[in-house]
This record gives C-alpha cells, sequence and structure tokens, in this order.
C-alpha cells in the first residue's frame, strides 16, 4: 500500500520509515501487555487481548485504508498459496521436531519429502498459472534475489538470537515473564528514536549501505551478547549489545522492503513487497526453529557426559536420562524433583548455556552472510527510494 501511494522518493522515504518504526512500535507494546497480563492471570488472557486488537485493527483498516489494487483486478492463486503453506510447515515441523524426534526418524524425513515435494509443486504451478501469486521471473533480477536472500538469512540472525535471549533470560536466569520482556523491549524502542534518520537515510543514500551496517550491528550485538556472563542480571552491561541489535534491526527492515521494490517494475512493487514479507517471516520463523535445533541439540549432547560424572545413584541417574531422553535439556532443567533439581542445575545450566551461546555464533555467522550479500549485490553507490521506471499501475 505505501508504495502504491508514494510517488516520489521523499515520499516513499517517509512511508517506509514510519512504517518500520510502526512494526518496532507493536514489538515494543506486545512484551509489555502479554508480561503484564501473565504475571497477574491466566496466559490465555495474553491470547484474549490479542484477538481484541486483532478485530480493532481490521475494522480500522476496512474504514481507513485504500485500495491499491491494480484497476484490471486480479484472482486468488489457490494452487500457488496451498502448495507454498504446505511446503513451509513441512520444513518447519522437520527444523522443530528433529532434535526431540531424531533426524533420521520417519516423521522427520516425512517432513522434508513433503517440504521438497510441495516447494517444486509450487515452482511448477506458478510457472504455468496465468495469475501467480509470485513471478518467479522476478528472481532473475540479482538486487531482488538477493533481497529475498538477505531477508531469509539476516531475519534468521536477528529472529534466533532473539530466541536466544528469551531462553538466556527466562530458562536460565528464572526471570519472571515481565522482567524478562524489559530487555526486548529495549531492543524494539531503538526504531522510534531513530524514525528522523531512517527518512534521510533511505532518500539520500539508499538501503544498501542501510544493508550491511544493519546486519553488522546486529553480528555485533549478538557476539557481545554471547561474551556477557550466563549469570549476568543486571540490565547496562547489557545495554550495548540490545542497542546494537535494537538499530541494526530498524536499518535492516526499512532498507529490505525498499532494496526489493526499488529494483521491479512499478506494477509489480506490491508483489515484490509481498515477496520480501513473506521471506521475511520465513527467516523469523526460521531462526527459533534452526538455534533451538542446534542448541538444544549441543546441550544434550554435552548433559549425556555430564551425568554421568555428576555423582548420582543409580535411581537418580536413570530419572534425569528419561527426562533428558523424553523432554530434552530443557525439560531436565525446568523440571520439579526435588534435591535432585539442585544436585542437577550446574549441568543442565552449564549445558543449554554451551548450547546457547553457540547458537549466537550462529546468528551472528547468519548476520554476516547476510551484510556480505548486501554488500555485493545492492552496494554502496547512493540510489535513494525512487521507484523502477515502468508502465501499469501499482498491483
Amino acid at each position: 500500500m505505501i508504495t502504491a501511494i508514494t510517488t516520489t522518493p521523499a515520499a516513499r522515504a517517509r512511508g517506509l520509515a514510519s512504517w518500520t518504526a510502526a512494526l518496532s512500535l507493536g514489538a515494543l507494546i506486545a512484551p509489555l501487555m502479554s508480561g503484564g497480563i501473565v504475571e497477574h492471570a491466566p496466559f490465555q488472557w495474553a491470547f484474549g487481548a490479542a484477538g481484541v486488537l486483532a478485530v480493532i485493527t481490521a475494522v480500522a483498516a476496512w474504514l481507513l485504508g485504500t485500495e491499491s489494487s491494480a484497476p484490471q483486478g486480479r484472482s486468488l492463486d489457490w494452487p500457488g498459496q496451498i502448495t507454498i503453506a504446505v511446503a513451509m510447515l513441512g520444513l518447519l515441523h522437520g527444523i522443530i521436531q528433529g532434535p526431540s524426534d531424531g533426524w533420521g526418524s520417519a516423521r522427520i524425513v516425512a517432513s522434508f519429502v513433503t517440504f521438497a515435494v510441495f516447494i517444486a509443486a509450487f515452482i511448477v504451478v506458478e510457472n504455468r498459472s496465468t495469475a501467480p501469486m509470485l513471478r518467479l521471473s522476478l528472481f532473475r533480477i540479482p538486487a531482488f534475489a538477493a533481497s529475498a536472500a538477505m531477508a531469509v538469512i539476516g531475519m534468521l540472525g536477528f529472529l534466533g538470537g532473539a530466541y536466544d535471549l528469551s531462553i538466556r533470560l527466562g530458562v536460565i536466569q528464572h526471570r519472571g515473564p515481565f522482567e524478562a520482556a524489559i530487555p526486548v523491549m529495549i531492543i524494539q524502542a531503538c526504531t522510534p528514536f531513530i524514525w528522523p534518520l531512517l527518512v534521510r537515510l533511505l532518500h539520500r543514500i539508499g538501503p544498501g549501505p542501510m544493508l550491511v551496517t544493519g546486519f553488522l550491528a546486529m553480528a555485533a550485538g549478538q557476539l557481545w551478547l554471547r561474551s556477557l556472563p550466563i549469570h549476568e542480571t543486571a540490565l547496562p552491561p547489557m545495554l550495548g549489545p540490545l542497542i546494537l541489535n535494537g538499530v541494526g534491526f530498524g536499518l535492516v527492515v526499512a532498507a529490505i522492503t525498499a532494496a526489493a521494490v526499488n529494483v521491479v517494475p512499478q506494477n509489480l512493487t506490491g508483489m515484490a513487497a509481498a515477496t520480501t514479507s513473506l521471506v521475511r517471516d520465513l527467516g523469523q520463523t526460521l531462526g527459533p526453529a534452526v538455534v533451538g535445533a542446534v542448541a538444544l541439540g549441543m546441550a544434550a549432547g554435552r548433559l549425556t557426559g555430564s551425568l554421568a560424572d555428576a555423582g548420582l545413584t543409580p535411581k537418580e541417574h536413570g530419572t534425569a536420562s528419561a527426562i533428558l531422553h523424553e523432554g530434552g535439556p530443557l525439560a531436565l532443567h525446568t523440571a520439579d524433583l526435588g534435591p535432585l533439581s539442585a544436585k542437577l542445575a550446574p549441568y543442565t545450566t552449564d549445558a543449554l548455556a554451551h548450547g546457547y551461546n553457540n547458537g549466537l555464533i550462529l546468528t551472528a555467522v547468519a548476520c554476516v552472510t547476510a551484510a556480505v550479500i548486501a554488500a555485493v549485490f545492492v552496494g554502496f553507490r547512493p540510489s535513494g527510494t525512487a521507484p523502477a521506471e515502468a508502465e501499469g499501475s501499482a498491483a
């Protein structure tokens, strides 16, 4: 909608920067709202509050939203939507359940086979459709394909790091929901503060330098966070990495969409923006899944060896091993086993810290990879946010 109604570079810069700030404001309010609710009421009320906000938003969009579709209209691409949805569900199910079910189990193998079959079906369907949800020919534009790759890899790095932080605060350090939400709020509070800077950067230097700087800032913040002691609970030592992640997120989210829509014909900016949203959300979903799989796999391996040297009785060792096998390291760390929990705490904490610290290395590498892609394919040449020239209207 923003790309459809903005006809000048300055207007598009303001629109994209405002949209990015709004995303962060929502993410700033969300943990405050949900953390406060969970502190004082059953957790189900958090879903109720989100449902009420969804209804209010839907009504506001119906009353205030301006139509931005092409005059000739479009039909829904049901085969494309169904095949991509099933493919993504298969991929995510396999990644999330792999550590607990076993990567070679029939269920996990079937999930990845489902992904491969349906992603292939999606490509075939989109190439044959008269009104595809996604014109695959867009990926022949190097800058657009790079924007999609950056969105997946970079957002995997950002949300994977945020998930890693949440485990550190909530599970390892046993902070309450509201207290654990404060660092997340600091990250998201950065974008509204730098909104005027985003407008100027988008208008004057373009997305390339913003993407490189933003991804590298996030990588630095995650490595900085990894260097802090796992039991560090004071907020001041965390401010540096939190601010780096917040500023990096603001720069990247605003610039990714600009980089994608600026290189396609004007009549395809809607499709380009929607594709960017799809791959960005895919990256955000893959982040916790991939980091969780890697971190918990490492933690389980470390715990298996540690339990043998923990001085446990045969009965205690059997109980701990059974919980570790059935529920994984997080279940063993949070289980209420009386005196046995006190014995296990140093070992489960060490194993989880080892796993999730390595998870931060993974997320930092993802952010650096995205920065390299931005440097190579988007570049540093000032380009502003001028729409691509083409006939037709925004679709």
